[in-house]
């Protein structure tokens, strides 16, 4: 089955506990609505739930980073956009957008993640299976420019 590039997962819904004293979302829940979105492109990619119940692999978030670049409030409808970026054997390296139902960007994360054998834990190679399924994806988003926010420093610039 082809991968959409870059994929975009269902649309979820800024629930009012997710909001803060400021009456905006709080900053966690933006890694709460990165992570519920990625988790419909690595059920593509071969991971999941049923991954972890029946294989005892899972994955592990090695580095994520998020910009918060405009302000959702509650009830806002967002979805996750989510671009492989690169894969070796045992991690990848992605880049994602939490768009407003009204397309504007609101946050962008960029996250390496490990592939891991649950019984150690310790970072293992991908099976074979998931392997192409990785590599497929990766695939259908070669073609992709690598967004301009991967990368990126953080500090205070001196002047």
């Amino acid at each position: 089955m082809p991968h959409k590039a870059p994929f975009l997962s269902s649309v979820m819904e800024v629930l009012p506990e997710w909001i803060d004293y400021n009456g905006h979302l709080n900053m966690a829940y933006y890694n709460v609505l990165f992570d519920r979105g990625v988790d419909e492109a690595f059920i593509l990619m071969g991971f999941g739930p049923d991954y972890a119940a029946t294989r005892q692999h899972t994955t592990y978030t090695a580095d994520f980073r998020v910009r918060y670049l405009r302000e959702i409030h509650v009830g806002n409808k967002v979805r996750v956009g989510f671009q492989l970026l690169a894969t070796d054997q045992k991690k990848f390296h992605f880049a994602q957008w939490l768009y407003h139902e009204d397309g504007w960007v609101s946050a962008t994360g960029e996250g390496v993640t490990l592939h891991v054998d649950m019984s150690g834990p310790r970072v293992v190679p991908y099976p074979p299976d998931v392997a192409k399924k990785v590599n497929a994806m990766l695939e259908a988003h070669s073609h992709l420019p690598v967004p301009n926010f991967v990368g990126l420093p953080i500090g205070i610039q001196k002047k």
